[in-house]
């Protein structure tokens, strides 16, 4: 699927970019080498418009969302990351922003009754049919967010649609009839299915080894790190029961079930005492963190671990990983003990010897081999192949391709409707097709599509103009960028 997305990467953007609503129940995924670990900064400055780090975020955040909706639960941070999300999601919101101070010119303003009317529209805000304001804090507030930011978020989005709706088109009847045939072309094709899987090689020492030296750096060995520990049980406090009311009732806000109602006393009571066991506990160790560094005490284990295999949570493996040779990292908690680290040393990452890559290399060189062979036999076999017939082919026939999962046929045919020869090969992952067009005519006019194909064709000549006016904006406004981003 990574692959077909990155083919189609383009259209995909096209299609969320013009989807500018802001909404709630997103909340922020994770964000790695991007995370600036405090709010209020600044990520560019567009015209006289500021981009904040929660604006960035949130439209990274947004962007992941919805990308997560149209592909479901296959899409993850994996993907993302190789889609390089984060830098397209950079790149939406400089050109938003060059749309916003291009609306700045031209004097466009939001009032407070088109924040009102947009609030109305989210149903998560309404209580009884009636927009609630208790509700809206609480809501945005589980969200991670607040009414300044929220409507801040609102303001641009509505600004948008402003400068948008002043570039309406409204396609002609003779336009939408035409690109009606057109969208639903049939085609009669012959087609031949050839996988990798069936293709054999026998690669020599020779060749693995020339591959190897030409990709080193693909094949490191782990960063490691050798760290001396020191553990703290938790230990109980002892806690009285009118100290645990008295905590309760200062922090009730904190202890909420999954609806979001606050926990009763009795509910949260456990949870309660769990915490204020590690709080004192937290003292103990950070009295023996203190002996340590004075070097009145030793730590008590050695341990040398590659970086995916240290044994701690996330948050507190970053906390290693970020550290520099001799630091000595204050206790944290894991599970029921806290943890004080040393890191004593920290070894790079270097390529590995031959022998040691040799297994992933073999793997990785065959995979080229076959791939490579795999086209030869393509193109020796496309000027005369025998394949399958299919007849009125459109680019919705996807139970008409045999021999193809579902989204390797919904890929081939996307390919095939935007293909210039009658003859040719598509490549799909781990498949080749070869392809024949026998015959091709325009669909059959359907009166019925003609709401979707006015629709299609709005959204192509909108996406088209608002790109040329952003190619614009570009040279009328400057942009400074503390982010640079791969194409």
């Amino acid at each position: 699927m990574i692959t077909w997305m990155q083919r189609h990467k383009r259209w995909l953007v096209i299609t969320i970019w013009i989807s500018t609503i802001a909404f709630v129940g997103a909340g922020f995924v994770g964000w790695g080498s991007y995370d600036y670990g405090k709010e209020g900064g600044t990520v560019a400055v567009v015209g006289d418009r500021e981009v904040s780090i929660e604006e960035y975020q949130q439209e990274y955040s947004n962007l992941y969302d919805q990308y997560a909706r149209l592909f479901g639960k296959t899409f993850n941070e994996e993907m993302a990351n190789k889609l390089n999300l984060k830098d397209i999601a950079y790149k939406q919101v400089l050109q938003k922003n060059l749309i916003l101070a291009y609306a700045d010119t031209l004097g466009l303003d939001i009032t407070d009754e088109d924040i009102a009317k947009e609030l109305l529209k989210y149903n998560a805000f309404l209580k009884d049919g009636k927009f609630d304001k208790p509700t809206y804090i609480q809501v945005l507030s589980q969200n991670r967010t607040t009414p300044v930011k929220f409507e801040d978020s609102l303001k641009r989005n509505i600004l948008l649609q402003k400068v948008q709706s002043l570039f309406d088109v409204q396609p002609n009847s003779v336009e939408v009839k035409n690109l009606n045939k057109l969208l639903f072309l049939k085609d009669d094709i012959t087609y031949k299915i050839l996988k990798i899987k069936d293709i054999t090689v026998s690669p020599s020492d020779e060749e693995i080894k020339k591959y190897w030296e030409s990709n080193k750096n693909a094949y490191m060995s782990e960063i490691s790190y050798l760290i001396e520990t020191s553990e703290v049980p938790v230990i109980s406090a002892n806690s009285k029961e009118e100290e645990i009311k008295k905590h309760y009732n200062r922090f009730k806000t904190d202890y909420k079930k999954a609806d979001g109602k606050i926990k009763s006393f009795d509910e949260a009571k456990d949870e309660i005492v769990r915490e204020l066991n590690a709080k004192f506990t937290k003292k103990e160790a950070l009295k023996k963190y203190l002996k340590i560094k004075k070097a009145e005490e030793k730590l008590s284990a050695s341990t040398l671990l590659d970086q995916s295999k240290l044994p701690f949570s996330v948050e507190n493996n970053e906390k290693i990983i970020s550290s520099k040779e001799g630091d000595l990292i204050k206790p944290f908690l894991e599970k029921d003990k806290y943890i004080i680290v040393k890191v004593i040393s920290k070894n790079e990452a270097k390529p590995l010897s031959f022998e040691k890559a040799l297994p992933a290399v073999k793997i990785a060189y065959e995979k080229v081999a076959k791939t490579k062979k795999l086209n030869e036999v393509a193109k020796k076999e496309l000027e005369n192949f025998m394949g399958i017939e299919a007849k009125n082919v459109t680019r919705e026939s996807i139970d008409k391709i045999l021999g193809l999962q579902e989204q390797e046929a919904a890929s081939f045919l996307n390919q095939l409707f935007s293909v210039t020869k009658k003859t040719g090969i598509i490549e799909l992952n781990d498949k080749v097709v070869l392809y024949r067009i026998n015959a091709s005519k325009l669909g059959t006019y359907d009166k019925t599509r003609d709401e979707s194909v006015k629709s299609t064709l709005i959204q192509l000549e909108s996406e088209e103009l608002m790109n040329n006016l952003v190619k614009r904006l570009e040279n009328t406004f400057e942009i400074k960028s503390s982010i640079e981003v791969k194409e």
